[in-house]
């Protein structure tokens, strides 16, 4: 005997609940593929294969994904972001995209478990935040430990792509995209965002701006190419 009324305002306050994170998720989409299209991510893996050991890949990418996880207090923007350029630099030194893959999430997981900034630490138990956390790390170091050691000795028993193999990768990237230092200017802005604690949803939604017009501005030749216009000027001459 419940009005139809109660259950359009369960409906609408169970969505609001969620509604940040639907919104993040949106804009998580828009922003990774911001950052590709713009060459962010590819001047991240130019730039990363040649930086990073193949031997420590595995256990780096997991360290590096928990701090940019705690920095954020989000293992979703962690993920697509510099997720997908750890990806990519790990498929050209040769490991498998399972090995990637877990290394990123455990990462980015154990991250947004202990971060004060993540919105999943303390409300859903509601609970005093520091004491959450002081809890959660009896659990989540020795996970980490046990992770950060089965990656180690992963990477160590790898058989890493030749020298001339990530160079080749190299040159593919540099011929289609143009790499250049300048790109890194949005992850650093996005990294100053994050560290003055500006919200997710804008900090998110300003870093995919940003990609965007970079994308326009050192990007145009594969932009028309995507859009087609080289194309329908090539059949029109």
């Amino acid at each position: 005997k419940i009005g139809w009324k109660d259950f359009e305002l369960a409906i609408t306050n169970n969505i609001t609940g969620v509604s940040t994170a639907l919104i993040i998720l949106l804009i998580i989409g828009a922003l990774s593929g911001a950052w590709m299209i713009s060459g962010v991510v590819p001047t991240l893996i130019y730039y990363g294969v040649q930086i990073i050991h193949p031997s420590f890949f595995l256990t780096s990418t997991c360290i590096i994904c928990a701090l940019v996880s705690v920095m954020t207090g989000s293992s979703w923007t962690t993920i697509a972001t510099i997720g997908i350029a750890l990806m990519g630099i790990g498929k050209a030194q040769g490991f498998e995209e399972g090995w990637i893959a877990g290394a990123i999430i455990s990462g980015a997981y154990f991250g947004d478990k202990i971060s004060p900034l993540s919105d999943t630490t303390a409300s859903v138990t509601d609970t005093p935040l520091f004491r959450h956390i002081r809890y959660m790390l009896i659990t989540t170091v020795p996970s980490l430990i046990i992770t950060l050691v089965i990656f180690t000795v992963a990477g160590l028993s790898h058989n890493a792509g030749s020298t001339e193999h990530i160079a080749e990768f190299s040159a593919a990237l540099a011929g289609k995209f143009h790499i250049t230092p300048w790109l890194l200017i949005v992850p650093v802005v996005t990294g100053v965002l994050i560290a003055r604690r500006v919200p997710s949803v804008i900090t998110l939604f300003l870093s995919a701006a940003l990609a965007g017009a970079f994308a326009v501005f050192f990007q145009p030749d594969l932009l028309q190419e995507i859009s087609g216009l080289q194309n329908s000027e090539g059949t029109q001459s």
